[in-house]
């Protein structure tokens, strides 16, 4: 069966839709991984900051939350 050239250009227009639309998603994931990122860190920080955390020591952060 072939394809008209109105088949055709429906074909690579619903193609780039398809494709904006995984780029779209792709992007949105990827600023809101980052965000969140900057966000625990700056909760880290300021928890660091205040004392209720303990600063990270050299042999890891397994060393920081174990406690006997």
């Amino acid at each position: 069966m072939r394809l008209t050239p109105e088949q055709l250009k429906a074909r690579s227009r619903r193609n780039l839709a398809i494709a904006g639309g995984l780029v779209a998603f792709i992007l949105l994931i990827f600023i809101s991984t980052v965000l969140n990122f900057q966000r625990n860190m700056e909760a880290r920080a300021a928890m660091q900051a205040s004392g209720q955390m303990a600063a990270p020591s050299a042999s890891g952060p397994a060393s920081a939350t174990s406690q006997p």
